[in-house]
């Protein structure tokens, strides 16, 4: 070895990790690591779906007993809620201080949750408590993950390939989604600890090989500062916002929603002048978090509105879907109530394979051949999709079922990498970190919304025609008919969730004493899988529906924007 190339050695060796040189293959590194971050983050977004029922009779607490029913909620949504207020903040942070480094810093964080979530010490509501503070705790290192995986990936490949590598990633985010719900049903039959155990060897893992493989690419602009009223006010405003809609679904009153509680109209008015008071702090300060001038770029306004209508159309479909198969199809099929959660997740499948088939192929066709075709025809499949929906019968032919899941997913897969890509590619290489963050708040704010618009629409339904069906169901049951109007005139969403927890709702509804006093026959009648899946059939199918043309609508309206994107033009 020469002198020379002894320094040169030397030289590399005192160069701090962070600044080293990137060899050839970095690329694949970079998106290896980022998908294995998004798929693990997305698997936990949906795991407790299916697992709740075993996590609250592992901490001994009943979810619909009367007063437990925001342990349910907080459980269930808490995750998204923190994931979707942070997401800009953190995106625009990474800009300023690295996306690698933040993006590390998210993935300790997460995997931290995960050992807090399997080791949660407490029981009852001391330990659902300590599950929502640790559930948080895994949604802020989510939020780092998702707020930027999208602008490494983006820094990383170069501009004809990145469709195809943010293909690959949106498939791990989408494919993460159902494999929590099948993950979820097998290892909750066992421990529901697994549930949480599972993403801890992943989470150290993928850690430790972020912070030995992953380098800063990217320029970071110096003399950079944080804009603090608008992360306040945005951070306060969105959650604000977000909580009114969660509250929301919960009933109030006589009503089998809170849309009319007073607490629900100021959070949702306060959440809303907040924001608005965030978009004039950021028209008026240096620096601002949110980089409204980005809405400038056609495409990416164009790219992020129509993935807002389109997460809006598909959030909430998940939540509906395993509704209509846990808590109908599949008793009126034979299972039982106890496996419903898994048997759910693996007849909706035909989606998954849908999107994994279609998403890599469109990105990869979009990098040659620009995105609005592909991101416009995927939305109008979807609509044609949703509205094909509302013409099967409630107690379906799977075949027709599992065909229409796979044109959605297909939809689906021809819109996602490519407006993903087109909208990342579309934005100064030294603002990706705020675009990354703002289209993922887009994206899983929609979510959010679409599961409170929903559930609204569901509940409605119910409302308007299951106390009468109940009444007369009940009472050709030999119940009391005192006793089967005070049932009929419960929550509908006590029934709802029921059958999304795989609780048998008539052995949730009606107490043992009242069943103790019928005969044999009618007690299984009442307790069996057909008597509860007849009688809600007629008033789901209304609230179903009315969810399937609003989801169309979305998606018509998402393809329109979609087509008003520009021709492809992307920055390097």
């Amino acid at each position: 070895m020469t002198v020379s190339q002894r320094d040169d050695v030397q030289a590399t060796q005192r160069t701090p990790r962070a600044r080293k040189p990137i060899g050839p293959h970095y690329k694949w590194v970079a998106l290896t690591n980022t998908t294995l971050g998004v798929l693990m983050a997305s698997i936990d977004s949906s795991i407790v779906l299916i697992s709740l029922p075993a996590i609250f009779n592992g901490i001994h607490v009943s979810p619909l007993a009367p007063g437990e029913s925001n342990y349910f909620l907080w459980i269930l949504l808490g995750y998204m809620v923190v994931t979707a207020t942070l997401l800009v903040t953190f995106g625009r942070i990474s800009d300023m201080f690295g996306r690698v480094r933040l993006y590390n810093i998210g993935f300790a964080i997460f995997t931290v949750g995960s050992i807090l979530l399997w080791l949660t010490p407490g029981t009852g509501n001391t330990g659902a408590l300590e599950l929502i503070i640790f559930r948080l705790i895994q949604g802020v290192g989510s939020g780092f993950l998702f707020a930027n995986s999208a602008a490494i990936i983006t820094d990383a490949f170069p501009a004809n390939q990145r469709g195809l590598a943010l293909g690959i990633n949106q498939i791990a985010a989408i494919l993460g989604s159902v494999i929590g719900l099948i993950l979820g049903g097998i290892l909750s039959y066992f421990d529901w600890r697994l549930v949480f155990l599972v993403s801890v060897p992943v989470g150290i893992v993928g850690t430790i090989w972020a912070y030995m493989m992953l380098r800063e690419v990217a320029i970071i602009r110096a003399h950079q500062k944080i804009d603090w009223a608008g992360n306040v006010t945005f951070a306060l405003g969105a959650t604000i916002l977000l909580l009114g809609i969660t509250y929301g679904i919960e009933p109030y009153g006589g009503s089998p929603t809170g849309w009319t509680n007073p607490l629900v109209i100021v959070a949702l008015t306060l959440g809303v002048l907040l924001l608005l008071a965030f978009i004039w702090i950021e028209l008026h300060t240096e620096d601002p978090m949110f980089r409204l001038d980005l809405f400038k770029i056609r495409m990416f306004a164009a790219g992020n509105t129509s993935s807002f209508l389109a997460s809006i159309a598909r959030g909430g479909l998940q939540f509906m879907l395993v509704i209509w198969l846990q808590g109908i199809w599949l008793p009126l099929h034979g299972y039982d109530y106890a496996i419903t959660p898994l048997w759910a997740g693996i007849y909706l499948l035909p989606l998954l394979v849908g999107f994994v088939v279609m998403g890599p192929i469109s990105g990869w066709l979009s990098d040659r051949f620009g995105a609005r075709a592909f991101s416009t025809i995927g939305m109008l499949i979807q609509a044609i999709g949703f509205v094909l929906l509302t013409t099967l019968p409630i107690n379906f032919d799977y075949i027709w079922f599992a065909l229409l899941l796979f044109m959605l997913g297909v939809g689906q897969g021809m819109f996602s990498s490519p407006n993903t890509s087109s909208v990342m590619g579309s934005v100064p290489a030294e603002q990706r970190g705020a675009a990354s963050g703002m289209r993922a708040t887009f994206q899983n704010s929609g979510s959010l919304v679409s599961i409170g618009i929903f559930f609204s629409i569901i509940t409605a339904g119910l409302a308007a025609s299951l106390p009468i069906a109940l009444t007369s169901g009940l009472v050709q049951a030999g119940v009391p008919a005192s006793v089967a109007s005070n049932i009929a005139h419960l929550p509908p969403t006590s029934a709802l969730f029921a059958a999304f927890l795989g609780y048998n709702p008539m052995a949730t509804l009606i107490s043992a004493k009242v069943l103790q006093t019928l005969p044999a026959a009618n007690q299984a009648l009442l307790l069996g899988k057909n008597f509860f899946p007849n009688l809600i059939s007629t008033p789901f199918t209304i609230g179903i529906h009315g969810v399937f043309y609003l989801s169309a609508a979305m998606c018509l309206v998402a393809a329109i924007t979609s087509l008003l994107r520009g021709k492809h033009v992307v920055n390097e």
